[in-house]
Parts: C-alpha cells; sequence; structure tokens
C-alpha cells in the first residue's frame, strides 16, 4: 500500500534541544487525521518538516512516498494552514480556503468538495481567527 503521509524515525534538533525524537507514523490515503498535542510536543515541526519549511536532523517526512521538493504540483497534492498564517480574522475559513485555491489555480469548486470531504461544511462559515496561542497551535476556534 502507498501511504499518503510517511513519518519516518523523524529526529529534530534545536540549539542543544531535541525538538522530534524518532517520531514514526502512516496516514492512509482517504482518512481524516487528528494530529494531536500539548503546546511544544512537536506538532507544527513536524509538519513544517514535511512541507518542506525545515529540515529534520535525521529520519524522513514522505508524501505519497517523495518528499514535498519532489512533488511535481505540491499544491494540488497536499494543502496546509500552519499556525493561522494568512488568515484575516475577519474572514471565514470558507473565504480564506478560496483565496488559498484561488492563488494554486484550483476551481473554487475544489473548497466546497473538500468541505465536505473532512466533515466540515457548517463549520465554514466562521470566522477564521487563529487561537489566542496560535504560535503554538494548528486549530482554530
Amino acid at each position: 500500500m502507498l501511504w499518503l503521509l510517511t513519518i519516518n524515525n523523524l529526529v529534530k534538533h534545536r540549539g542543544t534541544g531535541e525538538i522530534l525524537s524518532g517520531i514514526s507514523f502512516k496516514v492512509r490515503p482517504g482518512r481524516v487525521t487528528g494530529f494531536l498535542g500539548s503546546n511544544g510536543a512537536g506538532k507544527s515541526s513536524t509538519l513544517r518538516i514535511l512541507l518542506g519549511l525545515d529540515r529534520a536532523t535525521s529520519g524522513s517526512a514522505l508524501i505519497k512516498g517523495k518528499p514535498f521538493a519532489e512533488l511535481h504540483n505540491p499544491l494540488t497534492t497536499v494543502g496546509a494552514a500552519l499556525d493561522g498564517f494568512g488568515a484575516h480574522r475577519m474572514r471565514t475559513g470558507r473565504a480564506h480556503l478560496r483565496w488559498i485555491a484561488r492563488a494554486a489555480g484550483l476551481p473554487r469548486s475544489r473548497v466546497e468538495e473538500v468541505l465536505e470531504i473532512v466533515g466540515l461544511t457548517n463549520a465554514a462559515g466562521k470566522r477564521a481567527r487563529p487561537t489566542r496561542n496560535s504560535l503554538d497551535s494548528d486549530i482554530f476556534t
């Protein structure tokens, strides 16, 4: 089986501290997967490495068997909004996703399709206001 995401023995050091300590997991295609942990647990660091925004000390983070940088058209393969970055507090979640989709060259209908798949259609009309700890959180209220 080709896994959608594969994190294998990911280690990240920052200074003298170990941010990630050999984390491994796989995500199946077609599943909604939660990535939970307390502030500082390494959620954002893992996702930043997966998206090629940071480098691991060792280990691998793959999307459909490839590093993000090797994906043919990455914005049609994976979408991410880390730490509420770029979300205007007065925009709805739907409006923010439409803005991202347009920048990626995706049709407006794709936003509704994905909202339906992940079961967030009813919540999409709420304002995309990051949580008060938005630098440490990947959750919007």
